[in-house]
């Protein structure tokens, strides 16, 4: 073994990284979880009732969902930069028990105008949680850790479906059994309660800073405290001192990060909110018929083998270092496939292929988010990574819209899966050109976590807090 992985330092480091991976990373991604669901959850409910009951158009539909991004968007930055002032275990908090009320709503919704509304308020609600616990956890983990964490995290996503589709689709099942709801509605309301619940648990578990973590030792809240500190010194020196918000929204780096966000956001959500009609389609094509549980389960299949891939394409660029091709051949990969699947042939050659897709799509995303941090600190890490999911998230409202109004024009698919691919596309363009303007530099973990000599500053708050 190398000398360098059995010293003090190293070990700390090593025990340090494992306790915060344990301790915080698996209850933000429960966060995510829940968050993703309760968002994408009209996608469940649309073929299983909801647009019957309330007489909505593809259109329709597709507007409703997407509207949920206006709110979302417009107290994105705003969102973020109050997490930044107040703490993100409050401002965390806060954003979960104000969806999980709005959601809770959406069970006695009667109409296209209050879906639109209420879709909205979700946006209202929800802004500022995801790029929020992206700095959560950039503020908790050195970034030679960073991309293995966010990976972790990242993981909730593609698992919601897998967990959440058969799930929702259970709940669908429950038809006039509970409160004599429709089972569309029983399902919002299964998957708004657990918002509220782990709020409120998240405002006392999750803590700001290391120093107030009294599970970690004090040895090792000085190791962390002061990689951080070192971290955030190097940033500023490098970027001549601009952490401010302004110097984020000037930055051309995070303009560029934010349209290739665009474009993975944009198959994304074209895939969440329409993969359980078309599955419905398959019923045609087939002359099968399937219950709402196993079209929930049909759902989740491309989702399985993209957290799969997701978790070894992150653990390469963790150990090569991120490189340009971890996030471009994904984008490329996601651009052809999408479209090459609406000329699969048959129900297993589609999900086939939308599942080459999904894991394009998951297999670049935690890699991305490694990079707005490497050269932002402070105010405008907060407000920059905002701004980047703000702008990925224009294609939240625009995809779902997209897609259902084409749909309505053309009576298919075929053109806007093309219009995703083209997106994808884009997205691998934009990755090269920034890449190649050297603006973006790998950073390679360190297996043996390089010892860091504590400062007396980041020795004196571990000794505070004790």
């Amino acid at each position: 073994m190398d000398s360098t992985q059995t010293t003090p330092d190293a070990r700390v480091a090593r025990s340090t990284i494992r306790k915060v991976s344990i301790r915080l990373v698996p209850f933000v991604a429960l966060m995510f979880f829940i968050n993703y669901l309760d968002r994408t959850a009209i996608g469940f409910a649309a073929p299983n009732g909801m647009n019957e009951d309330l007489a909505l158009s593809a259109a329709q539909f597709g507007f409703a969902s997407g509207v949920f991004f206006i709110g979302y968007i417009l107290l994105e930055v705003p969102s973020n930069l109050a997490l930044h002032k107040f703490g993100a275990r409050r401002w965390l908090a806060r954003i979960m028990v104000s969806w999980g009320i709005v959601a809770l709503l959406f069970t006695w919704v009667q109409n296209f105008e209050q879906l639109v509304v209420l879709r909205f308020l979700l946006g209202v609600a929800e802004a500022g949680f995801f790029p929020g616990a992206i700095l959560f956890l950039s503020l908790w983990v050195p970034a030679q850790y960073r991309g293995r964490v966010l990976m972790l995290f990242y993981l909730a996503q593609p698992l919601t479906t897998v967990i959440g589709a058969p799930l929702a689709g259970w709940l669908i099942q429950q038809d006039q059994v509970f409160f004599g709801l429709e089972g569309w509605r029983f399902m919002f309301f299964g998957v708004a309660i657990p918002a509220i619940i782990v709020g409120v648990i998240a405002w006392f578990y999750l803590k700001d800073k290391p120093s107030d973590a009294k599970w970690l030792t004090r040895e090792e809240q000085v190791w962390l405290t002061d990689a951080l500190d070192r971290e955030k010194a190097a940033t500023q020196k490098k970027e001549q001192g601009h952490v401010s918000a302004k110097y984020a929204f000037k930055s051309g780096r995070v303009w560029v990060l934010s349209f290739i966000y665009f474009g993975f956001i944009y198959g994304l959500y074209a895939l969440a909110f329409f993969l359980p009609t078309i599955i419905e389609g398959f019923q045609e094509q087939t002359g099968q018929t399937f219950d709402v549980l196993q079209k929930g389960l049909i759902t989740a299949i491309p989702y399985l083998p993209a957290a799969i891939v997701m978790y070894f394409w992150s653990r390469d660029a963790s150990k090569r270092g991120l490189k340009t091709w971890h996030i471009a051949v994904p984008a490329i990969a996601g651009a052809v496939s999408i479209p090459l699947a609406l000329f699969a042939g048959s129900p297993a050659a589609t999900i086939a292929v939308i599942t080459v897709t999904a894991c394009a799509i998951f297999a670049a995303l935690p890699n991305f988010w490694t990079l707005p941090t490497r050269f932002l600190t402070g105010a405008a890490a907060a407000a920059g990574v905002a701004l980047i999911n703000t702008i990925g998230n224009l294609a939240g409202f625009s995809a779902p819209y997209v897609t259902g109004a084409v749909h309505d024009l053309t009576g298919g698919y075929e053109v806007p899966m093309f219009i995703v691919g083209f997106f994808m596309l884009l997205s691998a363009v934009l990755m090269v050109l920034l890449a190649r303007s050297n603006r973006i530099n790998a950073v390679t973990v360190d297996e043996s976590a390089a010892p860091v000599t504590p400062t007396p500053a980041s020795a004196a708050a571990a000794e505070e807090s004790r």
